[in-house]
This record gives C-alpha cells, structure tokens and sequence, in this order.
C-alpha cells in the first residue's frame, strides 16, 4: 500500500480567470487527497493578489506571491493579451526555480502543475526531477482542439481558414469558423506558432487535468482518454476533474447582498463581463439602456469603456475604481434607483450567483464564470468577448441548452433592444423556464461528479496515485 504524501507546486497565470480553478485545484487536493500544496501565483499589480485575499479563504494553503513584472516595455504596441501573459510567465521563471529549490519542507515538491500559460516552467520541473501536469481550466472541447493542434496537418488549418468551413476535431463536435481562436486562423503567425508550441509542450506532460467533468461533456472526454482518438498522442492521462469553483463563503453581507435579500426569488439577472472584459462607450450605454428597457431587477459590475481590445483592462483591475459609474447615460442610476444596482468593477460573484434571488446571468463565457452558474444552476444569456470565449458560447447555448447566445455584430453595436430582449427571455419568457430546468439538472450532475464514488473524483485520485507511486518509488 502507497502511504508516501506527495507535494504538489501549481503556477497559476495572471487573471483571476487562471488564479480561482488554481487556487480551488490546490484546495481539493489538500482536503480530499492529502497532498501537501504551495501555489505561486503571478500577479502584474497588487490588486489581484488584493481581491484574491479578500475572496478566498487560503489560510490552509502555501501561498507564494511572485513578485509583480512588468514586461509592457519589452511589446510592441497592441500586443496580443496572450502573448504578454506568456512573457509575464517567462520572466517570473528565475523567482520560481529559486523558491522551489530552497523549499526545506518535507515532503520536498514532487509535482509541477501549471496552466495554458504555464508551460514554459515544465523543462525546469523536469530538471528538478518533479512530475509535470498540465491543468486546462476550460472546457474538454477546448483542450481537445488545443491537443489536437498539436498533430494537425497545417493544411488542415490552412484549409479551415480560407474555407470557413468547420474545423473537424476527432471525436468531438466541429468548430465552426467563427468561434475559432484568432490564432488558429494564421498559419505560421506569431500566435499560432506560439499556440503550436503550446500543444506539443501540453501532450509530453506527465498528465492532463480538465476543468469538467463525463457527464458534462461526454464526447470529449471520451475523446480525450481513448487511444485510437486523441489519447493516443498525449504522454500521460486526461483526468476530468471539475467542476472546480469558487463557493459562496458566507460570513459579513455587503450592500449588494444586502440589496438582494429584499429582491424576490430569481427575479435578478446579473451582468458581469469578467475581471479583464471592456466594452466601447456606445456599447456600455447601450448595455445600460437595454437593461432599463427590459423593466427588469439587475445587478451590474461596469468597467470604464475601452475602445480597442476588449480584453484591454485584463492587466488592470484596480483601475478608474470611481470613474466607471460616470460614463453610463446621464440619469440611468437614478432611474433605475431601486430596480437595479451597478457595482464598479468588482463584485463578489459567487454570492451573488448563489444567492436566491439571482434568475440569470448576462456574461461574457469565460469557462470559469460558465462553471459558476451552472454550479450556482442560473442560465446565461452568452455575450463572448475573447479567446476561447466563442466556443463556450456556443456549447451553453447550442449544446447544453442553458443560455440564449447575443448574435455577432462583427465588431459593431448589439442595440438596447436585443439587450432587452435576450434579458426577457432568460427572465420572462417560457424559454428561460426551460433553460432554468435544464441548468439546475446539470448542478446536480457537477455535484455528483465531485462526490466519493463521483467520476470527477475517482480521475483526480488517478491523477493522485500516480504521484504517490512516484514519489515511493523515488524515495522522495
């Protein structure tokens, strides 16, 4: 019998899209597997590791701020958001490879986790002799076309690209054109190169972690551990793990919480375009007057508006804190005074998600956000922004059925009156019973995965197992 408890690092990438499943990785793995845990988490401001403590519970936890860098002089202008992520990572390696190596803690690290973004720490773990896992916090159906980009012919993508035909991934669903990532869409750019890196560093990982779970995504997963599909080209095993989220952690209610608890039973729809989402001036106002013109309850997190890449404020969450409320339409707070409330840039979103009064949520789909309201059973209505974002749309919307999808403006306006009409139908309409149905189905379903005997938990101590058997056998 395996007695011998395993350390496990994780690196979590900046964005708290990253930083949560990172973080909610290394609380399972302390309180149901045993495992010793030391997350470092890379932050480019203060603010997130601010927000961070004051979200989370972490006192159980190893946790290791690497020191904040700026690398936005060393870009051109307009850089791709995933290539300064990616040099962000690079350049916190030096800090990280010291911190490992002075760890005088037994056990001694015997596993590196880290994300997409991540990957170039993996050749230093493997120097260290640590096990290295790779932990997609996104869907199957991403990472299997992340695995998959790694054996694809570049005629393939080529052909994807000038066709627009969908792109064919074994055993899952096709992506169609206009939800693939950007990156995908250049064969032999910069993105897509680094993208190809990606993928073959991801397959000669020791194993692969997924934020789902089977019953959520069960082509894909299947997909991902069979042989003669896509797990015949990954070194180590696919393990669904999820959902792993953030909960609501109770304790003192602030003025939103406050606020819902006078509101009626699901009579709320929240609107949040995540930590790093911007809009354009003209669309936040008509985000604003839609919400009015449906004449229903909301919750709004509003950031000051951004004119270029909607992931423009992905490195700076803790600013305009009181200019955001300023460009919404003249009058639109005091109009809406008691129907609705509007949150500068940040709120507590599992909360609210989880609290009672809560009906749907307007959100931008990063998989995270898309976790937190099936695990909170709210339905979406699906406003992508960036990245992978377009996928998850598509699969809450066409696949799962828990979300009505806003339709692409090709870089334009959507008008106040589809934002009122999709707020209705997710709020009013016999629609949103239905998808409220369904999005409840799929709680429970994520929250049997999780359980003991649950799949989610049976793949996670695979995952578990296998370092104990190593660190045994090494004599770590």
């Amino acid at each position: 019998m395996v007695t011998s408890k395993a350390h496990a690092v994780l690196l979590a990438s900046p964005g708290m899209g990253h930083i949560i499943p990172m973080v909610e990785l290394g609380k399972r793995l302390l309180t149901h597997h045993s495992f010793h845990v030391t997350i470092f988490l890379v932050t480019t401001t203060t603010s997130t590791s601010q927000i961070l403590q004051q979200t989370s519970n972490l006192s159980s936890l190893n946790i290791v701020h690497v020191p904040p860098i700026d690398v936005s002089h060393k870009l051109p202008p307009n850089a791709p958001i995933e290539l300064r992520i990616e040099l962000t990572m690079l350049h916190s390696l030096p800090f990280l490879r010291s911190s490992i190596t002075s760890i005088n803690t037994l056990p001694p690290p015997s596993a590196l986790i880290v994300d997409m973004f991540g990957l170039q720490a993996l050749p230093m773990a493997r120097d260290l002799s640590m096990l290295t896992y790779v932990y997609f916090a996104t869907s199957a159906w991403f990472a299997a076309v992340t695995l998959y980009f790694s054996v694809a012919d570049k005629k393939i993508m080529e052909t994807h690209a000038e066709s627009r035909e969908p792109l064919p991934i074994p055993g899952c669903k096709p992506v169609r054109f206009e939800d693939t990532l950007e990156a995908f869409l250049s064969p032999g750019g910069a993105m897509y190169e680094a993208c190809l890196e990606a993928a073959k560093e991801s397959v000669a990982a020791d194993g692969i972690l997924v934020n789902t779970w089977e019953d959520l995504e069960p082509a894909a997963t299947k997909a991902l551990r069979e042989n003669g599909v896509l797990g015949g080209f990954t070194k180590g095993e696919v393990h669904a793990v999820g959902p792993l989220v953030k909960k609501a952690e109770g304790g003192k209610k602030g003025a939103v919480l406050q606020w819902l608890d006078g509101q009626p039973d699901e009579s709320v729809i929240y609107v949040s375009f995540g930590s790093g989402g911007t809009m354009s001036e003209n669309q936040m106002r008509e985000v604003a007057l839609g919400l009015e013109l449906s004449r229903q309850r909301f919750v709004w997190v509003v950031r000051p508006p951004c004119e270029g890449d909607a992931s423009g404020a992905f490195f700076d969450v803790a600013s305009g804190v009181d200019s955001a409320v300023g460009y919404l339409p003249e009058g639109f707070v005091e109009r809406t005074e008691g129907v609705g409330v509007v949150v500068s840039l940040w709120a507590p979103q599992a909360e609210i998600l989880e609290h009672p009064a809560t009906g749907g949520f307007v959100t931008h789909c990063g998989w995270n956000s898309v976790l937190e309201s099936v695990e909170s059973g709210v339905p979406m209505v699906a406003w992508p922004l960036y990245a992978e974002q377009r996928m998850n749309a598509f699969m809450v919307s066409e696949q799962l059925g828990v979300a009505v999808r806003v339709a692409e403006k090709g870089g334009g306006v959507v008008g106040r009156e589809e934002v009122a009409e999709m707020v209705r139908r997710v709020m009013v309409d016999e629609e949103g019973v239905r998808m409220r149905k369904k999005v409840k189905e799929l709680k429970l379903s994520g929250e049997k995965a999780l359980c003991v005997f649950g799949s989610s938990h049976h793949s996670l101590s695979q995952m578990t197992k296998h370092c104990q058997v190593y660190v045994s056998q090494n004599k770590l």
